[in-house]
């Protein structure tokens, strides 16, 4: 079962939090919907969901056709960033949701094992809920909601507040439990590695509008204009002035190096000239503030750099990892690759 919306829109105390055209989850299909806080993320989720109080206009579609309150709630399961369980054990936790269906307790808890065991809590099954970690109660929680078969699943932010092992340990086994589920499944994150292990296509959500969709790959690695930029980790911005090029090119700060001394810089690399603002230790790496006649240049490196302020340096960054931006369009949403950011194009050579 597909879900989808057209012409949705949420209002609240007089203000747009979400317009989103149109949005469609094919069966069997993982979509992150990938936004800065305030993007209105979690929103949009409820919405789809008919969760919330907030103003609503719309259609929500389940295969196609318009979708009532009832047909959502039994077509949908959601997640939500902090579980809420009940003061029982954690497989009647795990069983509820089948419960509230009218599976009778003893086939709700025999179905609901099986999803304890695919997240990694079976042990925990006779514990009270109430004494669980937060990643042990995020991991009954999906139990939860896998147990009961969703033809559609929310997550919204499943993650949040996890430590960095028992995140990447319940994204490998969420991602092996939907292997197992047919169902179509909206993540709601904004963290873009948790939208790279999980889903096949992503949407960034910017000011409550989706800007680009597409093959979480493309969409990742091609932003479309600045602020899709910054949100996906390309906050290095070199503007026409810096570089000559028709446009605002950005690129991740890791792929930018400063040159030292002489040294040439390679074929094919885009150099700016700076002075050195700030370095800021990043464990075993440091991020340069560079100031330019056009602004504040980042990189991030691994190699001795000067550490005090006032020294000039120079910023390489290979064109291959540069990205070209163009102001939004409104109403415009732009679809995978295709547009601005897929390719840097240099009509002339930058003196």
């Amino acid at each position: 079962m597909s879900i989808g919306c057209r012409d949705l829109r949420v209002t609240a105390h007089g203000r747009e939090l979400v317009s989103v055209r149109a949005l469609d989850v094919p069966a069997g299909e993982t979509l992150a919907v990938l936004g800065p806080n305030g993007a209105g993320k979690s929103t949009l989720l409820r919405a789809l969901a008919h969760l919330g109080a907030a103003a609503r206009s719309g259609s929500i579609l389940l295969d196609g056709q318009d979708a009532t309150t009832a047909q959502l709630r039994q077509a949908v399961a959601a997640v939500l960033q902090r579980p809420v369980l009940q003061r029982k054990s954690v497989l009647d936790n795990a069983a509820a949701g089948l419960r509230l269906r009218g599976v009778r307790r003893g086939e709700a808890r025999r179905r609901a094992e099986p999803w304890l065991d695919a997240l990694g809590v079976a042990h925990l099954a006779d514990r009270q809920a109430h004494t669980l970690s937060g990643g042990e109660s995020q991991r009954v929680a999906i139990a939860r909601a896998l147990a009961v078969a969703p033809r559609v699943l929310l997550l919204d932010e499943p993650f949040t507040g996890l430590d960095a092992t028992t995140r990447t340990d319940l994204l490998a086994d969420l991602r092996a439990a939907l292997n197992e589920q047919d169902a179509a499944v909206l993540l709601v994150t904004h963290d873009r590695e948790e939208a790279r292990a999980l889903a096949q296509r992503t949407a960034l959500l910017v000011g409550g509008e989706i800007r680009q969709i597409g093959a979480t790959a493309d969409v990742l690695d091609a932003p479309t204009d600045l602020e899709c930029a910054t949100l996906l980790g390309f906050t290095t911005h070199l503007p026409p002035a810096l570089t000559g090029h028709q446009s605002m090119l950005v690129a991740r700060p890791e792929r930018c190096r400063p040159l030292t001394g002489s040294t040439p810089p390679p074929p094919d690399t885009v150099v700016v000239d700076g002075v050195l603002r700030r370095v800021v230790p990043l464990g075993g790496a440091h991020r340069l503030d560079v100031d330019t006649t056009s602004g504040t240049v980042t990189a991030v490196t691994t190699a001795d750099v000067p550490t005090s302020p006032g020294h000039p340096i120079r910023i390489a960054t290979a064109r291959e990892h540069l990205r070209e931006c163009v102001p939004p369009v409104p109403g415009r949403v732009v679809v995978g690759a295709a547009g601005p950011g897929a390719a840097v194009r240099w009509p002339t050579r930058p003196s």
